[in-house]
């Protein structure tokens, strides 16, 4: 028997209201089941460590760890709260304000009360409150205030590689150094929410060395406070591949309180900072000539007399007034052996020359802070033997640092990085710029000025690392004019100088003479020596194993007894 219909199909209207208000029903239950499971999931998707902006509906993602090459955490977030309040549910802004400056009185009573008696639903008290006044302001129950969890980036390590690491403002953005570094290249990017696996970050991680920084910095910091420097900076870099092992800028500042990181005294010399480097650029100059092959290490130079450039005279600091070879014009750091090697090659040569190791453009690293070369505005015959000793041209210390690791590591020109760079990667950013043979004959020359000419401290400071280097005193320019009270001194130089992997830079701005350097405040008193205590004590973190001559040897056992008798 089949299902009868007591209703007359031709009659359709006694079921038609029920039908429509079933309708209405089910429509309504569909959009209130939506509406609960759309939110439900906005709020299953929305993780608690991550901040909406004010200005969009996507999410930021939390700053990923700084760490060195060797895994050691630069920098991170933390989770921390901060006192905010609702001045429209303040009962007794009076008491309100008692209540709180007793347990923070770092509060402004006068800031306080003006924030409480605005109309508004939201202002902040104070950010970053400690744990202990969190729960002391909490057990005081004053109505409308709370607590909001923030994000804060931390610097474990204080001040050590502040301007490499940079910092951020108070809203996690960075403001300089490798942190700006990551906002530019989208490493906060912001992620929708319904791909929240893309706000996981992995650390970046840095070229940098802690142990080598903190040998770097104590160092030049020693070296700032005894010759009254009035500033210092050094590097250490990898020859092989240029990482930037080390970096130090000092006066420096607290990533964690940046409060004056912006004053001029603490700006990142390294790279934000060009530099006449004098006489270490002279380096530059001998490799341009041995490899354009108008001299080499059997030539000779006129240096008897002054070289005349129109009205120009050109001396040696340290005159031999005689003819010098290649190696002496080196040893003694001879103006005018240089210059007279820049005009063989000539004006055209050299500025080429100049340009293809990079000295007439700005360098860029990860470091947004960097300066551009400061070159002569025409470039005249007088230009290029100034040049060619480092007067009148000027370029980013790190720059100066680059280029010798090229005159040392066989030839080839690496761009610098501050993050870790594997070996195998290095040829894609090599650039051979002199021979190899040139290269072999500027390691003898560095060696050479380290055994008997103005770098000796340095290796008497390092014995049995077999350091080599080229040294460089400036006057600096004061009032439009260069004044030999006010020098730059600087150190370069690398080790192990057979096969050098490590390139070191010392400068100091403005040092003074002090008691044992004879009255003396040049390179070879203050920097030098410098870089020498640098050298010895970060060779070993290295692995650079020592080995002494007979020499070495003899000045150990005279060490050694003066440590007894003492």
């Amino acid at each position: 028997m089949g299902f009868v219909n007591p209703v007359d199909p031709n009659d359709p209207a006694p079921s038609l209201p029920g039908r429509n208000r079933l309708r209405l029903v089910m429509v309504g239950f569909a959009l209130c089941f939506a509406l609960i499971a759309g939110r439900a999931a906005q709020l299953s998707m929305l993780a608690p460590d991550v901040h909406r902006t004010a200005r969009s509906d996507t999410y930021r993602s939390p700053r990923p760890d700084i760490v060195d090459r060797n895994g050691v955490l630069l920098a991170t977030d933390i989770q921390i709260a901060s006192l905010w309040a609702n001045p429209r549910k303040i009962i007794d802004v009076e008491e309100a304000i008692e209540l709180l400056t007793a347990v923070a009185p770092e509060l402004d009573a006068k800031v306080l009360h003006k924030k409480l008696t605005k109309d508004r639903a939201f202002v902040w008290l104070k950010r970053e409150v400690s744990p202990a006044q969190q729960r002391a302001i909490h057990n005081q129950g004053v109505p409308g205030v709370g607590f909001r969890n923030e994000t804060v980036r931390v610097y474990p390590m204080g001040r050590l590689a502040a301007h490499t690491l940079g910092y951020v403002d108070v809203d996690s953005h960075g403001l300089s150094g490798m942190e700006k570094f990551l906002d530019d290249q989208g490493a906060l990017y912001t992620a929708s929410l319904s791909d929240p696996a893309q706000r996981a970050s992995l650390p970046a991680q840095l070229s940098i060395d802690v142990r080598v920084q903190h040998a770097l910095a104590s160092e030049i910091q020693k070296a700032v406070d005894h010759f009254r420097a009035k500033a210092g900076a050094g590097v250490v870099l990898n020859a092989k591949t240029a990482e930037v092992l080390a970096m130090v800028s000092l006066p420096d500042f607290n990533p964690n309180k940046p409060k004056h990181a912006q004053e001029q005294i603490r700006m990142n010399r390294v790279t934000s900072g060009v530099y006449e480097l004098g006489s270490v650029i002279k380096a530059v100059t001998f490799a341009m000539a041995l490899d354009a092959g108008v001299t080499n290490l059997k030539g000779k130079y006129d240096a008897r007399h002054p070289l005349v450039i129109g009205r120009a005279r050109i001396n040696d600091f340290h005159a031999q007034k005689r003819i010098l070879t290649v190696p002496e014009v080196f040893l003694y750091s001879s103006n005018i052996g240089t210059a007279r090697m820049a005009l063989d090659v000539g004006l055209e040569g050299h500025q080429a020359f100049l340009r293809k190791v990079g000295l007439f453009e700005r360098m860029i690293t990860e470091i947004p802070e960097a300066a551009a070369p400061l070159l002569p505005k025409r470039w005249s015959k007088l230009a290029t033997v100034t040049a060619a000793f480092g007067h009148g041209f000027a370029v980013q210390p790190l720059q100066g640092a680059a280029v010798t690791a090229s005159l040392l590591n066989g030839g080839r020109l690496i761009r610098p990085t501050f993050l870790k760079r594997e070996h195998d990667t290095v040829g894609g950013f090599a650039k051979q710029v002199i021979k190899p043979q040139t290269s072999e004959q500027m390691r003898y020359l560095f060696r050479l000025n380290a055994q008997k000419g103005t770098a000796r401290k340095a290796a008497g400071e390092a014995l049995g690392y077999r350091v080599g280097g080229k040294t460089g005193t400036a006057e600096k320019v004061v009032n439009g004019r260069y004044s030999k009270n006010h020098r730059l001194t600087s150190f370069i130089g690398g080790f192990p100088m057979e096969d050098p992997k490590y390139v070191v830079l010392v400068m100091l701005d403005e040092p003074k003479a002090v008691k044992g350097t004879f009255g003396y405040a040049t390179s070879g008193w203050n920097a030098v020596p410098t870089a020498g205590k640098v050298i010895s004590r970060i060779a070993p973190l290295l692995g650079v194993q020592p080995e002494f001559d007979e020499e070495e040897l003899a000045k150990l056992a005279k060490l050694r007894a003066k440590d007894q008798r003492n």
